[in-house]
């Protein structure tokens, strides 16, 4: 799908507010409310706009601590993978999962109240994941720059 410069200005918009309205929106865009919509409804159907969602703080919901965990698989089969993806995406406290190119297979980054917290996830729900050889565990100690909008 091509993108004009009008389409990226309306999703450099919603990025920075997904809760804009669209009078708000066309006027950022320079375009008629109705043209507007017309073009975020296209840009949704095609699914450049996955969705919409609230961003919390992590602080505030009692999760401050942020773990990121690298995962070695005991194989790269199909199955193996396909098991430890399944197991992974059940657990609520992993925000994101990669599959890797390098020494790890994959990078987990896990939310925690604290420590003590990340052991609980750790003894309940990652030493148990299908396939594990080997997990290493990095804890950040302070977020300087995070963010979720696409370059546009």
């Amino acid at each position: 799908m091509q993108l004009d410069a009008t389409d990226r200005r309306i999703l450099a918009a919603l990025q920075k507010s997904g809760r804009m309205s669209n009078a708000d929106l066309s006027e950022t865009a320079n375009l008629s409310p109705s043209a507007c919509h017309r073009r975020v409804q296209r840009l949704e159907a095609e699914g450049v706009i996955r969705g919409y969602v609230a961003l919390l703080d992590a602080r505030k919901m009692g999760v401050a601590t942020t773990v990121f965990v690298e995962i070695t698989l005991q194989s790269q089969s199909e199955e193996v993978l396909d098991g430890f993806e399944k197991a992974v995406s059940r657990i609520p406290d992993v925000l994101e999962c990669h599959l890797m190119a390098g020494t790890a297979d994959y990078i987990l980054k896990v939310v925690a109240e604290n420590t003590e917290d990340f052991a609980r996830i750790h003894r309940q729900h990652l030493s148990r994941l299908p396939g594990v050889a080997q997990m290493q565990s990095s804890f950040a100690l302070r977020t300087v720059f995070k963010t979720t909008a696409l370059p546009v």
